[in-house]
């Protein structure tokens, strides 16, 4: 009897094993897949933006209640405050450049999960507007590494019509995926830009919030 217990372990020991090892396999495998889709995109995307022009002078910006209807889930349509340009059917707003973390990445102009396997996408707001989100995967090659932002490092959106805005990070925190009024709360007064992504687990996002830089 207690043989065929421990073959038993033995046996369900390594099905969980083989398991894990072919679900961290399939994710380094989407994760080169998508940085792979994510340089070709970016590097057509440069191709078509005009040359890019620094934002030096800081909005002042008002209080104003967030909007909290969408679920994560909504796909969103860019605003006409943030021009787009299309590529392969799908329209971008922009890039995003994280140098402490070498990544430089094309932002699709709505959030849906076809889009969010090619790159990060626009959740909600515009940079005009102080209230800019952004959402993707946890791809290394995305926002898997957003966890090792910083205080004081820079952040830097490129829109479509070639404006450079800079941002600086300001703080990092873990927001319940349900959580809508936290995820867009605050915005607009403390922070200007926030990026997200879920952790390991699926249920909380790990947040970022960044100030326009001054």
């Amino acid at each position: 009897m207690k043989n065929k217990l421990r073959i038993v372990f033995i046996s369900t020991g390594t099905v969980l094993i083989l398991s894990a090892l072919f679900l961290c396999l399939y994710n380094m495998a989407e994760s080169k897949r998508a940085y792979r889709q994510s340089e070709s995109t970016l590097a057509e995307l440069k191709t078509a933006i005009p040359e890019p022009v620094t934002t030096t002078t800081v909005q002042t910006f008002t209080t104003a209640e967030p909007d909290l209807y969408a679920p994560y889930e909504t796909t969103t349509t860019a605003a006409p405050e943030l021009p787009t340009i299309e590529l392969d059917g799908r329209l971008y707003c922009g890039y995003l450049s994280l140098p402490s973390l070498g990544l430089e990445l094309p932002v699709a102009s709505e959030l849906s999960y076809p889009a969010l396997r090619t790159s990060p996408c626009r959740y909600s707001g515009t940079v005009s507007g102080g209230d800019l989100v952004i959402a993707a995967h946890n791809y290394n090659s995305h926002f898997g590494r957003i966890k090792e932002l910083t205080d004081g490092d820079e952040v830097v959106f490129t829109d479509c019509g070639g404006e450079s805005t800079r941002y600086t990070v300001i703080s990092a925190e873990s927001v319940d995926g349900t959580d809508i009024s936290s995820m867009l709360g605050g915005s607009v007064t403390e922070w200007q830009l926030t990026l997200f992504t879920c952790d390991l687990s699926g249920r909380s996002r790990v947040t970022i919030r960044a100030a326009q830089a001054e």
